[in-house]
């Protein structure tokens, strides 16, 4: 079902700045973390640039597939899968100084005004929903309704990881689409083996569902991450204290040679109780 509301979608390959037309939610707080994260990137020699031409993510990914990098793209982000195109769907990448896409993050907008994630948890996974065997036992998927952003398809080259890119890429992805669209939750599958390893990943999800299962698939178990939108917003602005705000900091750039290793990879979902939380709209003016 389409967005009941005006939706302009920037030109393809134009950089991540000049694509930002926050349209809801706190624009302040929205702009700050997109420019601050854009500088401290193009300090590291990381060019970040809105994407929405899904034939070229899917090029990248067999491209790096072949390699070994990265695995294979998830249905939802597949355009030969799906419906996905830049009214509903979005990627942001990282150029290298060589011009070389070396990350990306991207964003997938479902709108279930009168429904929840319960009966379209397949769509959401494969692409379409042609009666795949699921069995879907997490209890936020009875309550995850309205404009639904699904996470994922964060990358990080070898030879550029190690640097934080995963911690910086999704958020600048969920900023772009809570100033776009009126978000009321951002989701995410991960496989309950990454999560009980601590590969849970510094995006700043807040809460974790278990569980969901496609026998089809080899991801085994999939815990369904999930962040309100007002949530988010919280943890912007802990980003931009505890990572972006010293000027005089390069971040995400590799550390010198010998130098001790930063904050680590491993991250871990901050609550994985299935606690009540309350919805939280990016539409608010905060």
């Amino acid at each position: 079902m389409a967005l009941d509301h005006t939706n302009s979608t920037p030109p393809d390959n134009i950089r991540l700045p000049d694509a930002l037309t926050v349209r809801h939610g706190s624009g302040p707080l929205i702009g700050r973390i997109v420019l601050e994260g854009d500088i401290a990137a193009r300090r590291a020699g990381i060019h970040l640039y809105f994407r929405s031409d899904f034939d070229a993510l899917l090029e990248l990914n067999r491209r790096q597939s072949k390699l070994g990098h990265w695995h294979k793209l998830l249905g939802t982000f597949d355009p030969e899968g799906t419906d996905i195109s830049g009214e509903n769907g979005f990627w942001i990448a990282g150029h290298n100084d060589a011009g070389e896409i070396v990350t990306c993050s991207a964003g997938r907008i479902y709108h279930w005004p009168d429904s929840t994630l319960e009966p379209h948890a397949a769509e959401v996974f494969f692409g379409r929903d042609e009666g795949q065997p699921r069995t879907v036992t997490a209890p936020a998927a009875k309550f995850i309704t309205g404009v639904v952003m699904k996470a994922g398809s964060t990358w990080v080259h070898p030879d550029y990881r190690g640097r934080e890119l995963s911690h910086l890429m999704p958020r600048l992805a969920r900023a772009y689409a809570l100033g776009h669209w009126p978000l009321d939750w951002i989701i995410g599958y991960v496989p309950k083996v990454l999560i009980d390893k601590g590969i849970a990943t510094g995006y700043g999800v807040k809460h974790v569902s278990y569980s969901i299962l496609f026998p089809e698939s080899p991801h085994g178990e999939i815990g369904l991450t999930y962040t309100s939108g007002q949530e988010v917003y919280d943890d912007f602005g802990s980003f931009i204290a505890d990572e972006l705000s010293d000027p005089a900091i390069r971040k995400f750039a590799p550390a010198p040679l010998g130098a001790p290793l930063g904050k680590s990879l491993v991250h871990e979902v901050t609550s994985t109780a299935s606690a009540p939380v309350r919805q939280g709209s990016s539409s608010r003016s905060n």
